[in-house]
């Protein structure tokens, strides 16, 4: 496996920024606002639902690395045809609502069967965050065994914060902020900090021990590419002041 340079610098630096447009978000005007809103507010990577389109779409717009998302391993292999530099099993908030749920031995079949169709392209696995902290662990453990190389953590659709502000945005956050704590100490490949992450807990994230955040609907629910843009920026620059604080 080959990460894109760009990519590997990020994550070696703990400074990854994933801007997500949405796994079964395959409307090319939607999509298109997204990654330029991601573009030119300085994110890492976009991340994309895996249809060859909306790749070709991508590149058009951006050099950022491009990462494409699905839960059925068939669907990333046009995509990175297309010229996807990633790809991602996971994203599996969109799915909760449906009454859908990911149990380990399923994303780990996923996995296995991903990498015999592509056993170069970069891997990107998300842990289901329905699972308990343990199990997620020990999933994340085999994931990588089976050839993942980073894991992503969940949990914003689970949490139900209490308060408003910024008590309410950490406590949305806590159960992917968990996860990440405790994957990140078993594995040894980049973890990713999803779902539930704003500008607020950010530096949270790369503190519990994550490489890097994925941010989708604080960003793409907006109404506007201004507000986008600047949604995107304030991440930016949370994750630049962690970096200094660290003493990076």
């Amino acid at each position: 496996m080959t990460m894109h340079s760009s990519l590997q610098r990020a994550f070696t630096n703990r400074h990854v920024l994933k801007v997500i447009s949405g796994l079964n978000n395959f409307d090319a005007s939607r999509t298109a606002a997204v990654v330029k809103a991601a573009d030119l507010g300085g994110a890492t990577f976009v991340d994309i639902a895996a249809d060859p389109a909306l790749v070709q779409l991508a590149k058009t717009l951006t050099n950022l690395p491009i990462c494409v998302s699905a839960v059925e391993p068939e669907k990333f292999v046009q995509s990175v045809a297309a010229g996807a530099d990633l790809i991602e099993i996971g994203n599996f908030d969109s799915f909760y609502a449906q009454g859908r749920r990911f149990e380990a031995l399923e994303v780990l079949e996923l996995t296995r069967q991903t990498r015999e169709l592509l056993p170069e392209i970069t891997l990107s696995v998300t842990v289901p965050h329905i699972l308990p902290l343990d199990q997620q662990v020990q999933l994340a453990e085999e994931l990588v065994k089976a050839g993942a190389d980073i894991i992503q953590t969940e949990g914003g659709t689970s949490s139900k914060p209490n308060h408003p502000g910024t008590l309410g945005l950490i406590e949305k956050a806590a159960p992917t902020l968990a996860a990440a704590f405790e994957i990140s100490r078993v594995v040894s490949v980049p973890v990713l900090c999803a779902s539930g992450i704003s500008s607020v807990t950010a530096p949270l994230a790369i503190a519990s021990g994550a490489a890097g955040v994925g941010v989708g609907s604080a960003i793409n629910q907006l109404n506007s590419e201004v507000a986008m843009i600047a949604a995107v920026r304030s991440l930016v620059e949370a994750l630049a002041a962690t970096r200094v604080l660290v003493g990076e």
